[in-house]
């Protein structure tokens, strides 16, 4: 999963379509990501006797990778891609297309 912790990511597909966030947490194993403020779900907890009262707790569901892209500055969209230089692996964002016509290259963190 080439999405990692700390990118900036727009939803691309579901009910939260256009939303962008930072990712909280991945799970590579079953290709799910948490995103910030997106997809929030709620747990209702019961009381303990007379001591604690129920609550309501909103948390960050998690959900598919594949319903994310990666974005860089300028909120432009693309892939996720590797390059080496001075013989250490860098991050980088390829932008295709609309972009002056040509493939652009923004180094990711």
């Amino acid at each position: 999963m080439k999405i990692k912790t700390g990118d900036n990511v727009r939803v691309i597909a579901g009910k939260h379509k256009g939303r962008e966030g930072k990712v909280m947490q991945t799970f590579p194993a079953r290709g799910l990501v948490v995103v910030d403020g997106v997809n929030q779900a709620v747990k209702h907890i019961k009381a303990k006797g007379k001591t604690a009262a129920g609550q309501r707790v909103t948390f960050n569901a998690p959900f598919q990778a594949s319903k994310v892209a990666v974005i860089g500055e300028g909120g432009l969209k693309g892939r996720v891609g590797y390059e080496i230089k001075d013989g250490k692996k860098f991050r980088t964002l390829r932008v295709n297309g609309k972009v002056k016509g040509k493939k652009d290259v923004i180094q990711l963190s």
